[in-house]
């Protein structure tokens, strides 16, 4: 069918999304005048305004800005930009219309080699915050594309029964409500180019009152759409997504309860998704609801350099704990004797094993541990032989595994992280209560416009 007896002309569509205006904020206070000093975790300015800590919203580092007060605490304020009276070189214009209202970005309004520099920043504070630390020497930080690179993202879906519309998109800064967007400048483009379009489909539906979000997965030649319903489909339903898939040449899915309810729409099988490792000649395959590096090239670079700090060699023996789907495991794999991949979900286990039968690698074995288990990490560390090792945990970081690391035994340790503040307290357990030393660290440009920092360290005995 072709796409245009499917859907209205797509000037039609965009004047059918729903403007995203900024939020009206109403200043309660006498405005005052302050001098930002640096960034905080969350992309808002630090000034220190009449002797008290006060975080910014919207200021930069380097500038003198207006601001309101929003709320005072005991030993800190928040506030939000009024008028930025003396901009720093660094302040750009956001290149995506809905900046400032979606939380999906926040910090568009910063040219790119500056953000960069800001986590570089927020890394080395959080080292010398934990226990005084500072890297013998400081990684160049890796770089890749600032627009359309993430190929993986949970978009919202609300329908508002008062204004008979239906709004598609992230959610507000601070918020619970969605900003409809045209279009995204960071998602893949595949899917951003689409968004007037999903705002009309959805609308079709006869569960668009229940359809609450849409998962995206893009790989290296497929855009898949899962939507999720809260209640049954009817045939129109599924004629309609169907339509909706050829026209656009997407897959689409849909899931009725837990990942295991996901369902192919179009094509009618489920769709293989791959990511390719040139370097080390593998191809990844995985499914629209696992997780995988939003960044694909920042990926390559990452596991690259990775490989490069730990370097092993035809004899070793490799740990990677919070392997996932082998994303570290297998390239890891093609450069050392044996590697033992460790992860507490066996679904993902599973996966990471037809992986390494798809690319034909013998020497990676993988286990389903859980390693925030005293008993079970114990246990995992009194078997094993491995002499390196690679971490890559969640958010809260890995001291409960850490803390049963046999000693002596592991010379080298490659830490990724994409929290500064578990990286720097991990590291200080490992250098002050184990005997590494901290050796090089450096972050990883895996979310531009975003405030969240990808990094990594190297740790030798």
């Amino acid at each position: 069918m072709e796409k245009e007896t499917c859907f209205p002309a797509h000037e039609t569509l965009l004047a059918a999304v729903p403007e995203s205006n900024p939020p009206e904020r109403v200043c309660r206070n006498k405005p005052q005048q302050t001098f930002v000093e640096k960034l905080n975790e969350d992309a808002r300015g630090i000034a220190r305004h009449e002797g008290k800590v006060t975080f910014i919203e919207g200021a930069l580092p380097g500038e003198t800005v207006t601001f309101c007060l929003a709320k005072q605490r005991g030993n800190y304020d928040t506030g939000w930009t009024l008028h930025v009276d003396e901009p720093s070189a660094d302040r750009v214009e956001p290149a995506c219309p809905h900046f400032g209202v979606c939380g999906g970005c926040s910090l568009q309004h910063m040219a790119a080699p500056a953000q960069i520099h800001a986590k570089e920043d927020i890394l080395r504070e959080k080292f010398q915050q934990f226990g005084r630390l500072a890297p013998e020497e400081w990684l160049p930080p890796l770089k890749g594309p600032e627009w359309h690179y993430r190929r993986s993202a949970r978009i919202g879906a609300r329908f508002l029964d008062k204004k008979d519309s239906i709004l598609v998109g992230f959610r507000e800064r601070a918020s619970k409500f969605l900003t409809p967007l045209k279009s995204c400048a960071v998602l893949d483009k595949r899917v951003s180019d689409l968004m007037p379009e999903l705002h009309y489909l959805i609308n079709q539906l006869s569960c668009r009152r229940r359809l609450p979000q849409i998962e995206i997965s893009c790989s290296d030649d497929v855009a898949c759409m899962v939507f999720r319903h809260l209640v049954p489909l009817t045939d129109k339903d599924v004629e309609i997504l169907t339509q909706f898939g050829q026209a656009y040449d997407v897959h689409v899915c849909t899931q009725a309860g837990g990942p295991d309810t996901i369902t192919p729409v179009w094509p009618t099988e489920m769709p293989e998704l791959r990511y390719t490792l040139p370097d080390f000649d593998l191809e990844m395959h995985y499914g629209p609801a696992h997780f995988v590096q939003v960044n694909a090239e920042i990926n390559e670079a990452m596991i690259g350099r990775a490989i490069d700090l730990l370097a092993p060699g035809p004899d070793d023996v490799v740990a990677d704990l919070f392997c996932g789907l082998g994303n570290f495991t297998l390239p890891l794999a093609r450069r050392s004797g044996r590697v033992t991949g460790v992860e507490n979900h066996e679904g993902l286990l599973d996966l990471a094993r037809k992986n390494a039968a798809w690319n034909k690698v013998d020497n990676a074995e993988f286990r389903c541990i859980d390693l925030h288990n005293e008993m079970a990490a114990q246990r995992f560390w009194k078997e094993s032989e491995c002499r390196l090792l690679l971490l890559d945990p969640p958010r809260t970081g890995a001291m409960e595994t850490i803390k049963h690391l046999p000693k002596k035994q592991i010379e080298r340790i490659v830490y990724v992280s994409c929290q500064p503040a578990t990286l720097a307290r991990d590291c200080e357990y490992l250098v002050n209560s184990l005997g590494y030393t901290l050796k090089a660290a450096g972050v990883m440009d895996m979310f531009p416009h975003t405030s969240h920092v990808e990094s990594m360290a190297l740790l030798e005995l």
